[in-house]
């Protein structure tokens, strides 16, 4: 009897250590080295709940996201490489902190009162996510830390006065915050010492399912209207409506829907390359976009105070980038992006939200990518 007693003593001690009960971790090791020698972290935080996420001080990129299935096994939702040799000499922003601006600008210049700034034009004749150098391809210093059971990497860059043509000497922040509610938020802070623009973004892939395509993933974006884009997908200035067009994700749809429709707009960007007009305009915590795959059963939402996201359908994938831990390649819309941010071009539209920062100002921003299952 003593024996049964302490055997269900012990099952009952057991049973109670649920997942919710272990503790959140932070740990740090060493992910490669550069070519120029510089050795680059990688920090893994794992909730209590099991779910893991892996960033290196290399662009700040999101490696490895690590999240529970409808059945309880855990997947990794995120396209990337295993090994810094890959992200240093063929990474498609895999992952990456995008910055000093997001998205393109028309030409590779703007102007700041009468004084004219020159870009990089590293996207045909335009200027794309920070041009030759920019924040995906910096090695960042990393600050970790547990604070209130949740795992916290503080990212941190100084980006010099006229840095890929940019002015100002702009200091960067970035803090991944992983949660015991399977929520990764990201929040971005800034100052500049001199009138600069900037609009950052995260261009983490997203494949919630074990298959090669995200056709069959459904889609919700928060926004009646869209921006479309120029042949060289820069926007024309307009904002329009999409209701009747392939961009109404105003109700819940596969991405495969129309994505092959007969549309100028769609030829251009090879699918979707856009940029959608959330519906609350105001810099207020909101739904941007809902994301979720039925045979995995996973369910990703995205939370913004920023004005506006990307979706980017895999368009430029072509075969040429290893998949993680395989013989095997990332094909043709085998991942997608969610991008939450400013508008494309904004400093050359007047009637696009400003993205200029001025010396006594302080750009924050949040997204939140929360994680669940249906």
């Amino acid at each position: 009897m003593k024996k049964l007693a302490l055997l269900l003593f012990m099952t009952s001690f057991i049973s109670c250590k649920s997942p919710e009960s272990k503790k959140a971790i932070i740990e740090k090791d060493t992910f490669g080295v550069l070519e120029n020698g510089t050795v680059i972290d990688r920090y893994t935080l794992t909730n209590s709940r099991g779910m893991r996420v892996q960033i290196i001080t290399y662009g700040g990129i999101i490696t490895s996201v690590e999240v529970p299935n409808s059945n309880g096994q855990f997947e990794d939702v995120v396209l990337g490489y295993d090994n810094i040799e890959d992200y240093e000499s063929n990474n498609p922003y895999f992952g990456a902190l995008i910055g000093r601006f997001g998205n393109r600008i028309s030409n590779g210049n703007f102007k700041i009162g009468d004084e004219e700034y020159f870009l990089a034009k590293n996207d045909g004749k335009n200027h794309l996510h920070g041009g030759e150098k920019g924040f995906d391809k910096v090695v960042w210093t990393g600050d970790s830390e547990i604070v209130d059971g949740n795992s916290k990497l503080k990212l941190t860059y100084l980006s010099p006065d006229m840095e890929e043509g940019y002015p100002g000497n702009l200091f960067v922040e970035v803090t991944y915050i992983l949660t015991q509610e399977n929520s990764i938020e990201i929040e971005y802070k800034a100052t500049t010492d001199k009138a600069t623009i900037i609009n950052l973004t995260q261009h983490t892939y997203f494949n919630l399912s074990s298959d090669e395509s995200i056709l069959d993933h459904e889609l919700f974006i928060n926004a009646d209207s869209y921006l479309p884009v120029d042949e060289t997908l820069i926007p024309t200035g307009e904002i329009i409506n999409v209701i009747d067009t392939p961009f109404d994700f105003t109700k819940t749809k596969a991405i495969g829907q129309d994505i092959n429709l007969k549309n100028d707009q769609l030829d251009i960007g090879l699918g979707y390359d856009h940029c959608w007009v959330l519906n609350d305009k105001e810099m207020n915590m909101k739904t941007a976009a809902i994301l979720s795959e039925f045979s995995s059963g996973i369910v990703l939402e995205i939370k913004t105070n920023e004005p506006a996201i990307q979706f980017y359908s895999g368009n430029f994938l072509n075969g040429s980038h290893p998949k993680k831990s395989s013989d095997d390649f990332y094909g043709f819309r085998s991942g997608l992006c969610l991008e939450t941010q400013h508008f494309p071009n904004s400093p050359n539209q007047k009637n696009f939200p400003s993205v200029f920062l001025n010396p006594e100002d302080v750009y924050e921003s949040k997204t939140i990518f929360k994680f669940s299952t249906k």
